[in-house]
């Protein structure tokens, strides 16, 4: 019906039926396999993978006195990332999500750190919420990149993000 769709999918098999379908997204994409990734890269289908939720949840979750059950690694957890990082590698797109209801708001630039640690550049990760997520949207005509006739948020941070990608945790700082 000409609508971009986003599939919310963790096992492998709804993921490759999702693309196979023609969803412009994957969102999670837990256990994406071999396969999938290559089908998503052949559909140029977007990875929105949120990598930080499970860090959170093992670092605060007790802390802030969920039940043990709530707080412990989730099996796919590791997994989950070694994915995201094996389809960076093969080129699949990848588009900035962070599933931030799981966290504190404003926390989601956490997220930053983690996709470079599990294989993107910052520069990439950058990306992925900026131009990337603004195609994936359909709308890289109108944001997304600092340019003539384009709508822009500009923040300011104490440092180089391509060097520290941290930084972007601490707008206005």
């Amino acid at each position: 019906m000409g609508r971009k769709v986003a599939a919310h999918a963790h096992g492998a098999e709804a993921i490759k039926r999702a693309v196979r379908a023609g969803v412009a997204s994957v969102e999670h994409g837990s256990l994406i396999d071999d396969e999938g990734i290559r089908l998503m890269k052949e559909h140029g289908t977007y990875l929105v993978a949120d990598i930080y939720n499970d860090d959170y949840i093992i670092a605060e979750y007790t802390r802030l006195g969920f039940p043990k059950r709530s707080s412990t690694r989730k099996p796919g957890g590791r997994l989950q990332r070694e994915n995201f990082k094996k389809a960076v590698q093969a080129g699949v797109k990848i588009a900035y999500g962070t599933d931030a209801g799981v966290y504190p708001h404003g926390w989601n630039a956490k997220q930053f750190a983690h996709m470079v640690r599990w294989g993107t550049t910052p520069l990439q990760a950058i990306q992925a919420a900026t131009v990337n997520a603004a195609d994936l949207l359909g709308w890289a005509d109108r944001v997304g990149a600092l340019e003539p006739g384009k709508f822009a948020d500009v923040i300011g941070v104490a440092g180089d993000p391509l060097q520290d990608v941290t930084v972007l945790e601490h707008v206005g700082s």
